[in-house]
C-alpha cells in the first residue's frame, strides 16, 4: 500500500468510513527506555562531549613502614563525542481536504470518517516516523562529521559504537570489508570472501548505496570465486541494481544455532569490561529471530518451556526478564535491532541528546510560507545519541535467522 507524498488531497486522502488501523509498527524501544530514564539531554552545540576514564590494575601494592611518599600518579582521560543529525520534514494538505473531513467517498457505506482533522492527523504521522527514524538510527548509524554543509551529519549508532566487546558468530568472527574497502559495480559486490549461493548477509555499513537496508537480511547470488557476489532480496530472487559504492561492510549470517555458551561468554566480556553494573537496566535487545534463538537456548539448556523469570519497568517500558549468570536481564524487543544482531545495553549509560533551538525548542512545528491553497507545516529536531563507556555494552553478530 503506497504511502502519501506531496501534498494530501481528497484524491489521495478520501474519506474512508469505519475505525483506524494503523499497518505499520510504531514503537521505538530503545528511544523510549532511555528517554524514559533520563528525560533526555538538552545541548548547546551540534555536537556532545563525554570523558572516559580508568584506574591502574589492581595489585596487593603494599607499602614499607616509615617509608616516603611515593611518586604521584595519576591517569589519563579521553574524550569521547558524537553529533545530533537532521531530522527536518514537512507535510501539506490542500484546503479542500480540511474542509471536507466527515464526507464519505465510500457509496454505500454508512459511518463517519474517524479523522477529523487531516493536517493534524498527518502531522502526528510524521512525527511517529521520525522517532522510527530516531530509534533506527540509535542503533545503526554510520557517523558522519562533515567539513561543510555538502553532507548530512549523522549520529553514531551504539552497534558501530561498540567495538570491544564486539563478537562475530560467523566467517571465522571477521566482518566481511572491515579491512578491506568493499565496492559495488551495477549489481557485483566486490570483496574477499568465503560465501555461497543461497548463504545469507547483513549490511552492516552501505557507502553511498541506496537499494539496500542496513540491518535487513539479503541473498548472495552469482558468486564469482572468493572475490564478487550479487546479492537479492529473497533466495533465487532477482539481484538487486546496487550502483557504485565504497565502504560497504557485510556480516555473513551464521546457520550454526547458538548455545548457552555463546551468549554467556558475551555476557562475561560485557562484565568484565565495566558493564551490567546496574541491577535494573542491564538489557539484552533482540530482533525477532534473535528472541526466537534466545528462548530455544535457554529452554533447552535448563529443561523449560519457559525460560523468563518475570517482568520489570524500565523507563517506563515493561520488559521481560531472564535469569543469567551474570544477574537478571531485561529482554529488549526491538525490530529495528539487525536481524542477525543481539546486544548487550547498559541503559543507565545512554541518552538521547537534543540541540536547543532558541525560541523554538527541541524538536518542533511550525508554518511554512504558503504557496498556494494549502496548510504547510514543517517538522524540525537535531538529535544525538549519548552512550557513555562503550565496553560497558556488547555485541553478537552473525548469529543465525529466520528470515
Amino acid at each position: 500500500m503506497p504511502g502519501i507524498t506531496g501534498q494530501g488531497t481528497t484524491y489521495n486522502e478520501p474519506n474512508f468510513v469505519g475505525e483506524l488501523f494503523r499497518i505499520t509498527p510504531e514503537s521505538t524501544p530503545l528511544l523510549s527506555a532511555i528517554g524514559g530514564l533520563t528525560g533526555g539531554k538538552s545541548v548547546k552545540t551540534v555536537e556532545k562531549e563525554w570523558q572516559v576514564t580508568d584506574l591502574r590494575d589492581n595489585d596487593q601494592n603494599t607499602a614499607l613502614e616509615g617509608a616516603a611518599a611515593p611518586s604521584g600518579v595519576a591517569r589519563v582521560r579521553s574524550n569521547v563525542t558524537n553529533i545530533a543529525e537532521i531530522h527536518h520534514s514537512a507535510v501539506e494538505t490542500s484546503y479542500t481536504k480540511q474542509s471536507t473531513p466527515n464526507k464519505t467517498t465510500t457509496a454505500g457505506v454508512e459511518g463517519t470518517n474517524p479523522i477529523a482533522n487531516e493536517h493534524d492527523e498527518q502531522v502526528m504521522n510524521e512525527i511517529k516516523a521520525v522517532a522510527k527514524d530516531v530509534n533506527h538510527a540509535f542503533w545503526n548509524g554510520e557517523y558522519n562529521k562533515p567539513a561543510d554543509n555538502t553532507t548530512a551529519r549523522k549520529t553514531r549508532g551504539l552497534l558501530q559504537a561498540i567495538a570491544t566487546n564486539k563478537v562475530i558468530y560467523s566467517n571465522g568472527g571477521v566482518e566481511l570489508g572491515a579491512t578491506v574497502a568493499g565496492t559495488s559495480a551495477t549489481d557485483t559486490i566486490t570483496i574477499t570472501h568465503g560465501l555461497n549461493v543461497g548463504d545469507k548477509v547483513v549490511f552492516s555499513a552501505r557507502g553511498g548505496l541506496t537499494s539496500v537496508v542496513i540491518g535487513r537480511v539479503y541473498f548472495v547470488q552469482a558468486v564469482t570465486g572468493t572475490t564478487a557476489f550479487k546479492v537479492s532480496a529473497t533466495n533465487g530472487g532477482a539481484a538487486i541494481t546496487l550502483g557504485t559504492a565504497t565502504g560497504i561492510k557485510l556480516y555473513a549470517v551464521s546457520t550454526t544455532a547458538p548455545t548457552l555458551d555463546t551468549y554467556n561468554s558475551l555476557f562475561q566480556r560485557a562484565y568484565d569490561n565495566g558493564g551490567l553494573g546496574d541491577a535494573i537496566s542491564g538489557t539484552i535487545a533482540v530482533n525477532s529471530s534473535q528472541k526466537r534463538n534466545l528462548t530455544a537456548t535457554y529452554a533447552s539448556a535448563y529443561a523449560k518451556s519457559d525460560p523468563f523469570s518475570g517482568t520489570r519497568n524500565v523507563g517506563g517500558l515493561n520488559l521481560t526478564t531472564i535469569d543469567t549468570d551474570f544477574g537478571t536481564l531485561n529482554i529488549m524487543l526491538d525490530r529495528q535491532l539487525p536481524q542477525d544482531a543481539l546486544a548487550i545495553v547498559s541503559l543507565e549509560q545512554l541518552a538521547p541528546f537534543f540541540l536547543e533551538v532558541p525560541g523554538k525548542g527541541h524538536f518542533f512545528e511550525e508554518d511554512l510560507a504558503k504557496v498556494g491553497s494549502a496548510e504547510r507545516t514543517q517538522l524540525y529536531g537535531e538529535i544525538g545519541l549519548e552512550y557513555g563507556n562503550e565496553k560497558a555494552h556488547a555485541q553478537l553478530r552473525g548469529l543465525p535467522t529466520f528470515v
